[in-house]
């Protein structure tokens, strides 16, 4: 009788801890995903890239995280600034924004919140909230709101698709293009 009651006792304890358990498989299998922590991260850093002893790309950001498995990606959850710079090592463009993802295998780099581009060869500068550089495309484009300021006009436009050297470029639903007057010239009359 006592062994009848030791086993039912251990019997009932075994079934309670294995339905005490509160988390679902997938949420353990989710935890313990390798791609859910990043790799790296690294703080206050600043990126050089250079050819033939010249300044190229020059990456700057208060955060960056590295993540792997199938999709291995980058980001920059605090933002970052990126100079282009030319074979001599002067500036050509620059891009800003609050927010940042590489995707490596699919060389797609996506920019969000307050992006700022600026070309210093054209004087044109860029502004909207989402931009996507598709590396092997050779393509840029937003699918958000546009405004592009160049030394002679304003243009605004709900979306845009560019070459990624922006010299051929198309601005979709544009809502406005406004000639910005030089002061100078109209102080001389």
């Amino acid at each position: 009788m006592i062994k009848i009651l030791i086993k039912s006792i251990v019997t009932l304890f075994v079934v309670v801890m294995l339905f005490s358990c509160e988390n679902s498989i997938t949420t353990i299998q989710e935890i313990t995903r390798t791609d859910t922590l990043p790799l790296v991260t690294a703080y206050n850093i600043e990126y050089e890239r250079t050819d033939s002893g010249y300044l190229r790309v020059l990456l700057r950001s208060s955060k960056m995280e590295r993540f792997e498995g199938k999709e291995p990606y980058t980001v920059f959850p605090d933002g970052f600034e990126i100079t282009f710079y030319d074979t001599t090592g002067v500036p050509v463009s620059f891009i800003r924004a609050n927010y940042g993802i590489s995707y490596e295998k699919k060389k797609i780099m996506q920019a969000r919140n307050d992006v700022v581009v600026k070309n210093f060869d054209t004087q044109e500068q860029l502004n909207t909230e989402n931009l996507v550089w598709d590396q092997k495309k050779k393509t840029i484009f937003s699918n958000t709101f546009v405004k592009i300021t160049s030394p002679d006009k304003i243009i605004y436009g709900d979306s845009l698709r560019s070459n990624e050297s922006f010299t051929d470029r198309s601005i979709y639903h544009i809502r406005g293009e406004l000639e910005v007057m030089d002061d100078t010239a109209s102080a001389k009359k």
